[in-house]
C-alpha cells in the first residue's frame, strides 16, 4: 500500500515517541472529537427521552464499529488470496465506523431533509458530506484540516466520491408543498438530498484522492443517471464498502431488536415481513449449531427466541448478526488499477435477502408509523424555525464565536448550517423554545 495513504493533509507527522499507528492516531481523533460526542444526544430511529433502552446515534456507530471488525476477522479468516493483504487494521476499521454517521444533524433524516431546505439556494445538505466537512474541516484538532485524518481514513467514509453538482438534478430544488395550508410544510420528495460531497469542499475530494490514476478518478466518481431524481454514485472503496454491509446490517438487525423489545413490531408482523423463506440460509446455519433453549428448531424455533424473553431474543439477534457477518463475501473489480478501490465488500444472495426483509420490516412498522412520523414532522418544523430565526438577524441571533466565522466566511449559509447540524436533539429543542417559548428561557441559558 502507498505510503501516500497515510498522508495528512496539514502534512504533519506523528511525534517520534508516538509509539501509536497513524491509524490509531485516527481512532483516538475521533473518539476524542466533539462531534462523536455528540451523537450520544441525536436521533438514530426512535426519539430520544421517551426510554433509555433503544439505539441512539452513538451506540447505532459504536455497533457498526464492532460489525464492521467482525467483518474484516471473518474476511482475513476466509484467506482471500491479494484482498486480504489490504484489508483495513482493526484501528482504521473502527475509526471509519465510528466516524460514519458523525455528519448526522438532530431528528435523524427529518433533520436532514430541513437543512436541505434552508440550504436549498446554497449548496444543499447531506449527512454523509457533512461528515467529510466535519472531519477534514471543522473538528478542532488543526487550525484549517478538522480533525485531520489520514487519506486513507477519509476515503473509508466518502461513500458519495462526487461533487454536489455531479449529482444533483436541477429539477429538484427543495420546496414547501403545495397543498392548500395554513402552516408551511416541506414536501419531502423534493428536500431529500443529493448523496455527494458538498461542491464548496471540492479541494478536500480532490486531495482524497490525489494518489489515483485519472483513469481511477473517473471511475470511482462515476454517477448513474439512469433512474429518475438525483444521480447516484456507484463506486466506493474497499474500506468503505466493508463499513456500508456493517451499517446495514446493524441498521437491520439492531434496529429490529429495538423495536421487538419496545412491542413496535409483534410475532405476527416479523412472520407477516419475513417470511421463512427469507430465512432459509439461517435456518440451515442454526441447525449446524442450534440454538439452545426450549423453544425448539428451525424457523419457528428461532422466531420463538426472537419473541421470547431477553435473554432468548439476545441468543437469537447474537446468531443473526453473525450468521450475516459470515455471509459477507468480496468482488474483484478489475477495471481499477488501484488495489483499495479494486475489491468490494457485499452480503451474499441470501443474506441480502434477508437483511432486505428485515429493514423493509423496520421501515414499514417502526420508522413510517405514526408515532415516528409525528414527531419527525415536529422535529423538521423546529429545525426550519430556528434556521430561518437567525438567518433573520445572525449578528444579534448566533453565538459570538460562530458569528465570528459568519461573517469571516462572507455571510455564508454554510456556517449556520454547520451550526445547527451540530446540535443534539435536545439542543435544538431548547434553541426553538429559547426564541419561541414566551416562558422559556434565561439570559443566563448557554446559547
Amino acid at each position: 500500500m502507498s505510503e501516500r495513504w497515510e498522508e495528512r493533509r496539514s502534512e504533519r507527522r506523528r511525534h517520534a515517541d508516538d509509539d501509536r499507528t497513524d491509524f490509531e492516531i485516527d481512532y483516538a481523533r475521533v473518539i476524542h472529537s466533539g462531534a462523536f460526542r455528540r451523537l450520544q444526544g441525536k436521533t438514530q430511529i426512535l426519539s430520544l427521552g421517551d426510554d433509555d433502552f433503544y439505539r441512539t446515534r452513538l451506540t447505532h456507530s459504536m455497533e457498526v464499529a464492532q460489525v464492521a471488525e467482525g467483518v474484516v476477522q471473518r474476511l482475513r479468516a476466509a484467506g482471500l488470496p491479494a484482498a486480504s493483504e489490504i484489508l483495513p487494521p482493526p484501528a482504521l476499521v473502527r475509526s471509519i465506523g465510528l466516524a460514519h454517521d458523525i455528519g448526522h444533524p438532530p431528528f435523524g433524516h427529518g433533520g436532514e431533509l430541513a437543512l436541505n431546505y434552508c440550504m436549498r439556494e446554497a449548496g444543499g445538505f447531506e449527512g454523509n458530506a457533512q461528515t467529510l466537512r466535519i472531519l477534514s474541516r471543522l473538528e478542532d484538532f488543526s487550525d484549517r484540516d478538522g480533525a485531520d485524518l489520514t487519506r486513507r481514513a477519509l476515503l473509508g467514509v466518502l461513500k458519495y466520491p462526487a461533487l454536489r453538482a455531479e449529482v444533483a438534478d436541477s429539477s429538484l430544488t427543495p420546496t414547501l408543498s403545495d397543498g392548500p395550508s395554513t402552516i408551511a410544510v416541506l414536501d419531502a420528495a423534493r428536500c431529500r438530498p443529493a448523496k455527494a460531497v458538498y461542491d464548496a469542499d471540492a479541494a478536500v475530494l480532490d486531495w482524497v484522492l490525489a494518489p489515483l490514476t485519472a483513469a481511477d478518478r473517473d471511475l470511482l466518481r462515476e454517477v448513474d443517471r439512469s433512474r429518475p431524481g438525483h444521480g447516484r454514485t456507484v463506486a466506493k472503496s474497499f474500506d468503505c464498502s466493508i463499513m456500508d454491509a456493517a451499517d446495514d446490517i446493524a441498521y437491520g438487525v439492531h434496529d429490529l431488536e429495538d423495536a421487538i423489545a419496545l412491542g413496535l413490531v409483534t410475532e405476527p408482523d416479523f412472520r407477516d415481513g419475513v417470511a421463512a423463506d427469507a430465512c432459509a440460509a439461517l435456518v440451515d446455519a442454526l441447525a449446524l449449531r442450534p440454538l439452545g433453549g426450549v423453544h425448539g428448531h428451525g424457523y419457528d424455533g428461532f422466531v420463538a427466541r426472537l419473541f421470547g424473553d431477553a435473554s432468548a431474543r439476545k441468543g437469537a439477534i447474537g446468531r443473526l448478526v453473525h450468521h450475516l457477518i459470515r455471509g459477507v463475501e468480496v468482488d474483484e473489480l478489475t477495471a481499477f488499477s488501484e488495489p483499495m478501490l479494486g475489491w468490494r465488500a457485499r452480503l451474499d444472495g441470501a443474506g441480502d435477502v434477508l437483511l432486505r426483509a428485515l429493514q423493509s420490516l423496520v421501515v414499514r412498522r417502526v420508522i413510517d408509523s405514526p408515532g415516528v412520523q409525528q414527531l419527525e414532522f415536529k422535529g423538521r418544523r423546529m429545525v426550519v424555525a430556528v434556521f430561518e430565526a437567525v438567518c433573520t438577524d445572525p449578528r444579534r441571533l448566533l453565538p459570538a464565536d460562530v458569528w465570528r466565522a459568519y461573517e469571516r466566511e462572507g455571510s455564508s449559509l454554510r456556517v449556520v448550517a454547520d451550526h445547527l447540524s451540530s446540535f443534539t436533539d435536545a439542543a435544538l429543542v431548547r434553541a426553538y423554545d429559547r426564541l419561541f417559548s414566551p416562558r422559556a428561557g434565561s439570559v443566563f441559558d448557554r446559547v
